[in-house]
């Protein structure tokens, strides 16, 4: 499970880099690169947010334990 946690976390990065730069500069990179509501750029924001959700349980569970 820890694996998927920090593959997880990975995309949590890249979605609040993205979500930063959307703030920031009013650039949506996932519509320039996949096209404004395309089904790729849903199932990229989908898949950040699941993703995030499963970073919740890093929340619940000691990282140090091995």
């Amino acid at each position: 499970m820890e694996t998927l946690q920090k593959i997880a976390l990975v995309f949590t990065i890249i979605g609040a880099v993205v979500w930063g730069i959307y703030g920031l500069f009013d650039i949506n990179i996932v519509a320039s690169l996949f096209g404004d509501q395309s089904m790729i750029a849903r199932i990229i924001y989908i898949l950040v947010g699941i993703c995030g959700l499963i970073n919740i349980g890093i929340f619940f569970t000691d990282l140090d334990r091995k």
